[in-house]
């Protein structure tokens, strides 16, 4: 019976396809040269095949569709990227979509329900109704390019002096922050959406502002950059806490759940931090309209 049903199935091939796949003339069926030219197309459907039924039972359990997350541009790139990595690795059939912001531009899309999960600071714009999950912290500093009159200064540099000075500003796309300017110490202020761009202009010798100090620490080392002390500099310098939120009532299923918990893990293996009272001098604000 199994025989004569394998047998129609495979007539019943042929005759969709309309080649012959098999020679029967012995008693153990053969390939014929066509059956052999569509060999690797039918292993690729019978993968394609497979990757389909996982992917439709994952989806059965409750996994996401895609997931979609906003990173705050401060957080630490490295810890993103092997995250992702592994991310890819262990849900290849799950589409990410990453976002870079700052500040409310972070919190928007997960109150627009266009992205399921954020990675911020902890700053005093988060929603009551969000969850947060502590990730790291990130060590800021006030940079200058070495040719910037602040760059003579030793020791601590006086707020009347810092005020005198062009503060390069990464501004906040949303409208969450508005009326707040976090961290802003002078009236002279160029406002950048764009950290990269700011991070240029510093070493152009365009200002003075906070930056991450892992994304400047190589500029400092090689003399591009150096490092100026605000005089309400905390021991041990600014630091912004990180946390991964999300809506309480929508919790991330199983992929987001798992990327959080990635990121946790790669948290607890980037180098140990110096420890002080948290605080930010990134100079964080709201674009002017």
């Amino acid at each position: 019976m199994c025989c004569y049903a394998c047998e129609q199935t495979l007539a019943n091939l042929e005759g969709q396809l309309g080649v012959k796949l098999f020679d029967r003339r012995s008693r153990l069926p053969k390939l014929t040269e066509q059956g052999h030219a569509l060999l690797a197309h039918a292993r690729a459907v019978a993968s394609e095949m497979d990757l389909l039924k996982a992917h439709a039972k994952g989806l059965a359990s409750g996994l996401e569709p895609d997931l979609s997350v906003v990173i705050d541009v401060m957080f630490p790139m490295a810890i993103v990227t092997a995250a992702v990595t592994a991310f890819h690795k262990n849900f290849p059939l799950t589409p990410l979509r990453l976002h870079v912001e700052t500040l409310g531009a972070v919190i928007q899309p997960i109150l627009d329900d266009r992205c399921a999960i954020g990675v911020l600071g902890a700053l005093p714009l988060l929603p009551p109704q969000f969850t947060k999950e502590r990730l790291l912290e990130v060590r800021l500093v006030h940079v200058v390019a070495p040719n910037h009159p602040l760059a003579t200064y030793k020791g601590s540099i006086p707020s009347t002096e810092l005020a005198n000075h062009v503060q390069l500003v990464l501004t906040d796309r949303s409208t969450l922050s508005e009326g707040r300017d976090l961290g802003v110490m002078s009236p002279r202020n160029w406002r950048l959406a764009d950290l990269g761009a700011k991070h240029a202009f510093l070493r152009a010798g365009l200002g003075w502002g906070g930056m991450p100090s892992e994304l400047v620490r190589s500029d400092i080392a090689r003399g591009l950059l150096v490092e100026i002390a605000a005089e309400d500099t905390p021991p041990g310098g600014f630091v912004l806490a990180m946390y991964a939120v999300y809506r309480s009532h929508l919790p991330p299923g199983p992929a987001g759940r798992w990327f959080i918990d990635c990121l946790q893990r790669h948290s607890k293996l980037s180098p140990p931090r110096r420890q002080s009272n948290s605080r930010n001098t990134n100079g964080y604000t709201r674009k002017k309209r």
